[in-house]
């Protein structure tokens, strides 16, 4: 994990100043709300459907047991809805009907760029929020407004047996050189970058705005492929290899010439049509030839003044030095495998849980542990402030007090000992966290929804808690196999459904909640296949009849599966057809059976 300097402290200290500052001068009338605005945006605090919404930015996911202490102390003591708050929620669920897992705060909300979100801090509190922040080496600086968000990347990053190269130096140095850019601040849109150094693309790369993708030329060069243009929302498009080889020391100056490009051509006059993927689809081979002339008059200037030396790699690369290490040899690596297997033998449910919630390990002698934050009662990617100081000593005793965001909205231990997985994994268990459903159908994505955001056309909670209730049992689960349920709220697809092997979209439809289903879309990772959207399997299905539908997919999916076919592979085979009309059936049987 990256170790802060005094700069980095002095920085995020002063950011957390300025906007006690101009906090201080909104409430007092000397900013007006439309000049505050930009401002608390910019700090990551946004007002939502019913109460203030916080943004914490967690650099390519990664946390540390102090952090998670403080993040659940803000949960603890200042995400607490107002009466009027709470009352105005609760008039909305009584008008569209229960919501199967009731509001609830003091909650800290994993999310799918990895970082954590509160949804019930008061304004007036905000300013202590960030100082709290600060003095743990946290901040929402940029994961608001049109600039450059938090750099996202693998959640096995620097650990993954398949890495080609650690991601997690060229991320930081991407967050440093994009944070506070003055030329960047107010882009078109929003802009989302990704960067994996496995073979394996964890991290959806061809879904962002640019996606790097670390790997070595025919010489044993290290750097970069370069895609840009991809993300979801009302146009879904995955993005276009715009470079297929950039060395690694001049990944800084090619960025600033793709950003640059977009800041001076993208559009400002249409929201819809402000980001990225609009403009490279619209002029396609004119941007990235643009884009190469700009990187050309970058480079004739000094060489570019953002060329990365092999000392400043170095230098971030030591920030991120693993923690001590067991070491490894025939004796110990038998002794680990000897504890695994009695305690497979006494467990069986032991068995379930390292075979879907355990990683491999560069190192033999450890593991990467992913507890699931997937569980009724509670939305997909919630953690209760109880959890969170739980979470900080489980890190502390089994992961060297690191844990990590995935991107599925759960989270990772990095560092946990063979030896240890057994009482690890009892601890979880106590926790409620330690279900073995990693990968699978209820580990599903799911945005905060209409129960909380403003710009919701429906609730994807409740719609995430019928399908869960469906599918309790563990041996179906994992005789379905591997399944990507993703589930947005509305189309600007923070629940990433255009990605899911299954999707569900919210839409509205005269004040009534709706929803798409769609199938056969992909994040890239290997399993899925290259990046895809999926496709609409038809008209839109109510709230009732989505749980009724999901089912239907997965029944045709295991009439039509070969041996060892898992579902995304099915329909690519098969085709839409047979899931359509599956879908169809269940709603007419839905139909006929309500009163």
């Amino acid at each position: 994990m990256y170790a802060y300097t005094s700069f980095d402290r002095q920085f995020v200290t002063a950011r957390a100043q300025q906007y006690r500052d101009q906090l201080e001068r909104w409430q007092a009338g000397l900013l007006s709300d439309e000049a505050f605005k930009p401002l608390r945006l910019q700090n990551g605090w946004y007002i939502q459907r019913h109460a203030p919404m916080l943004r914490v930015a967690i650099p390519y996911g990664e946390l540390c047991s102090a952090q998670l202490r403080v993040l659940a102390r803000i949960a603890r003591e200042y995400d607490q809805p107002t009466t009027q708050a709470l009352e105005a929620a609760q008039a909305q669920q009584d008008r569209l009907g229960p919501s199967g897992a009731p509001l609830r705060a003091g909650l800290a909300h994993f999310t799918t760029r990895q970082n954590v979100q509160f949804n019930w801090i008061a304004i007036e509190r905000s300013a202590d929020v960030m100082d709290l922040l600060a003095a743990a080496d946290l901040h929402g600086i940029q994961t608001s407004g049109n600039c450059i968000r938090n750099i996202t990347s693998d959640e096995l990053a620097g650990i993954a047996v398949d890495e080609i190269a650690d991601p997690r130096p060229y991320a930081e140095v991407l967050r440093q050189w994009s944070t506070l850019h003055p030329e960047f601040a107010f882009l078109p849109r929003k802009f989302k970058v990704a960067i994996t150094g496995a073979r394996n693309d964890r991290a959806a790369t061809a879904w962002h705005d640019v996606g790097l993708y670390l790997l070595r030329s025919a010489s044993g060069e290290l750097g970069f492929k370069v895609l840009a243009g991809g993300g979801m929302g009302r146009t879904p498009l995955t993005a276009t290899v715009v470079r297929e080889f950039l060395p690694w020391h001049q990944l800084l100056n090619f960025m600033e010439a793709v950003v640059r490009v977009y800041n001076r051509w993208g559009r400002r006059d249409n929201l819809y049509k402000a980001r990225l993927k609009i403009l490279l689809k619209a002029e396609g081979q004119r941007y990235i030839d643009e884009v190469e002339q700009e990187y050309g008059q970058i480079m004739a200037i000094d060489g570019g003044q953002h060329t990365l030396t092999t000392a400043e790699i170095e230098r971030v690369a030591a920030s991120f030095a693993a923690p001590m290490q067991p070491h490894s040899d025939a004796g110990s690596l038998a002794r680990s495998a000897a504890v695994l297997e009695r305690t497979r033998a006494q467990e069986p449910q032991f068995a379930s849980w390292l075979k879907h919630n355990v990683a491999e390990h560069q190192n033999p002698e450890l593991a990467a542990v992913t507890l699931s934050f997937k569980r009724l009662g509670l939305a997909p990617g919630d953690a209760t402030a109880d959890q969170l100081d739980a979470l900080a000593l489980l890190c502390e005793q089994f992961s060297a007090g690191k844990a990590r965001v995935t991107h599925k909205q759960n989270l990772l231990l990095p560092w946990v000992r063979k030896d240890q997985l057994p009482e690890l994994w009892r601890r979880a268990r106590e926790l409620g966290l330690a279900r073995p459903n990693i990968g699978l159908l209820t580990d599903m994505i799911a945005c905060p929804g209409g129960d909380y955001c403003a710009l919701a056309n429906a609730r994807s909670i409740p719609i995430a808690q019928s399908i869960s209730e469906r599918y309790q049992d563990l041996d179906e689960l994992h005789d379905i196999g591997p399944i990507d349920l993703h589930i947005s709220g509305c189309i600007n697809s923070c629940g990433h459904h255009h990605s899911g092997h299954i999707g569900v979209l919210g839409v509205d439809k005269d004040g009534q909640e709706w929803y798409q289903i769609s199938i056969g879309g992909s994040d890239g990772s290997a399993r899925g296949g290259p990046a895809s959207a999926g496709k609409i399997v038809g008209p839109s299905f109510a709230a009732a009849e989505v749980a009724d539908a999901v089912e239907a997919l997965i029944e045709t999916y295991c009439h039509h599966r070969q041996a060892g076919e898992c579902f995304i592979a099915c329909v690519q085979r098969v085709g839409h057809d047979p899931f359509r009309l599956a879908t169809h059936a269940a709603r007419q049987i839905t139909a006929s059976a309500t009163p």
